[in-house]
């Protein structure tokens, strides 16, 4: 009987070390199945299943020791020995933010860097102010914090999802503090510092915790390339690196491409594949995704969504795209495209659009073409988080 339960207590005791980490960190089948309820309840109890279980053991481990024979003594050393790896491991390395840190130094810049057409950012504008900020740079700290126009803001990404939102870190009228926890369906998920509710990347809801159910603000945003950013907004200025973090950065090359190497970041290069990228539209909880190779292939699509009529469109640098609703002044206009890079045309007026939705010659001159909320990510993402969503 000692030695049933000693076995048994060590064994639990080494289970709910790793399992806490395992069901919010992308070890293999860890995020496949609705989990993380339980990884919450785990996280938040696992002192007390820790005290449990020694005490459990207490007695049984200590007999072994004075009494058991050498190769009971010497399997039980081994045992404890691998116990205090694991426990190193998952409490020290193997957690989310100790292995993707702030960034140490926010510096900016105009927004002129060399490059810029192959650089991605997430851009923000707000109260007249503008900024941009590198996937390469926020893909690895999952977060950065700013104050844009006078607001606060948390710009977020997720590279195994990649899905950029920013939102209004402000909970129940506290400027809320956040660090990465973990993941959920191979998306970020972040603990705010006041009731350690977990909150889920993609969506900004808070999905476990006391605060569950519970939607930060979502901030507008676009992705782009920088140059096609800096066009939009002239006066814009960008995240510069941290000199801190440089072989981190440099492990996302290609992440914009992605031809990265690392499996779970690398895209699939067919249609409608896990890791196939896709443009995804929700306007009133209808959800729509659009094949990124279709949208390349045609630079311009026309489709209606929850009765909206819109326009998707690639700009010549094959990086940069839009989703804008094709209502102006209560007519519903039709494009092509024109006979320049970066030009369209709409066909019920001949008027000239250029990239920026901007109505620059024609009947309509003047005419903006309102923005519509989009996200370019992966496929099993935006399947994952807008169940039900069609495909174009």
């Amino acid at each position: 009987m000692r030695s049933i339960v000693l076995v048994a207590g060590l064994f639990f005791l080494l289970a709910a070390e790793i399992a806490r980490v395992y069901f919010i960190m992308p070890f293999p089948g860890s995020q496949q199945a609705n989990t993380v309820g339980f990884a919450y309840w785990l996280g938040r109890n696992i002192t007390w299943i820790r005290i449990f279980l020694l005490l459990l053991v207490a007695w049984p481990l200590l007999q072994t020791v004075r009494q058991g024979k050498r190769w009971q003594q010497f399997v039980l050393t081994v045992f404890l020995i691998f116990y205090g790896v694991v426990f190193y491991f998952f409490n020290f390395r193997f957690e989310a933010d100790k292995m993707f840190y702030q960034p140490r130094h926010k510096d900016f810049a105009a927004a002129n860097l060399s490059g810029a057409d192959t650089v991605l950012v997430i851009g923000v504008e707000m109260n007249g102010e503008a900024k941009a900020f590198p996937i390469q740079i926020i893909g690895y700290h999952h977060q950065v914090r700013d104050t844009i126009g006078g607001t606060a803001v948390m710009v977020t990404y997720c590279t195994v999802c990649r899905t950029g939102r920013v939102y209004s870190p402000m909970v129940n009228g506290k400027n809320e503090d956040f660090r990465l926890v973990g993941m959920d369906h191979f998306n970020a998920m972040f603990e705010d510092a006041t009731t350690k509710s977990w909150w889920q990347q993609a969506t900004g809801v808070a999905i476990a915790g006391p605060l569950k159910g519970k939607a930060l603000n979502e901030i507008p945003s676009q992705q782009m390339t920088l140059a096609a950013w800096q066009r939009i907004h002239p006066n814009s200025t960008v995240l510069l690196p941290d000199s801190s973090f440089k072989k981190q950065y440099k492990g996302l090359d290609n992440y914009n491409k992605g031809t990265i190497k690392g499996s779970l970041e690398k895209r699939d290069s067919a249609s409608w594949k896990f890791k196939s990228w896709v443009v995804g539209v929700d306007i009133e909880h209808a959800a729509k995704a659009y094949d990124w190779n279709e949208l390349v292939k045609k630079q311009l699509i026309e489709d209606s969504v929850a009765g909206t009529p819109l326009l998707i469109a690639l700009e010549p640098d094959s990086a940069s795209f839009h989703v804008w609703s094709r209502k102006v002044n209560a007519l519903v206009l039709n494009f092509e495209k024109g006979n320049s890079p970066g030009v369209i045309i709409d066909i019920n007026t001949h008027s000239t659009w250029n990239m920026n939705g901007l109505c620059v010659e024609g009947a309509l001159k003047g005419s903006q073409l309102a923005r519509i909320p989009a996200y370019q990510e992966f496929w099993h993402s935006w399947r994952q988080f807008h169940p039900g969503t069609l495909k174009y």
